[in-house]
């Protein structure tokens, strides 16, 4: 189909180890909807604190960031893997740190480069705010 995108997974642009290495980044500033902006510490922090903790065993690298700017939807963290699309998920709270680790070790096993819809933890198939391509992808569209 004419300008649909696809994951860049040429093995020729990196080996197979590195292709399907996945980083969750969790927003550390989050917090419920309703929350008063004085309150630490943010939800977020302990989200990303507990999706730390629950990648323990894993090979799923978690890091957080200041902000994803998705303050609307709750927690947020972002979902990434080389030459594959990345995930954003919303409306997540701090039992969603397994949740996070399942999807991630779910798109690390994709041998198509997208993460599963129908295997997600229900956290990441209600929470899902966007899918984003690559910018080697972008190459595609005309």
């Amino acid at each position: 189909m004419s300008g649909e995108l696809k994951p860049d997974l040429d093995a020729s642009s990196a080996d197979s180890e590195t292709a399907s290495a996945v980083t969750i980044i969790v927003c550390s500033s989050c917090r419920y909807p309703g929350t008063p902006a004085e309150t630490f510490p943010r939800p977020g922090s302990a989200l990303a604190d507990a999706t730390r903790e629950a990648a323990a065993d894993s090979t799923v690298d978690v890091r957080q960031v200041a902000c994803l700017g998705n303050c609307k939807r709750g927690l947020s963290a972002a979902v990434l893997r080389a030459g594959s699309w990345s995930y954003i998920f919303g409306e997540l709270d701090a039992g969603s740190a397994a949740d996070l680790i399942a999807g991630a070790e779910l798109f690390a096993g994709s041998s198509d480069g997208f993460m599963p819809f129908r295997n997600r933890p229900e956290a990441l198939k209600r929470g899902l705010i966007a899918r984003v391509p690559t910018a080697a992808n972008l190459q595609d569209l005309k």
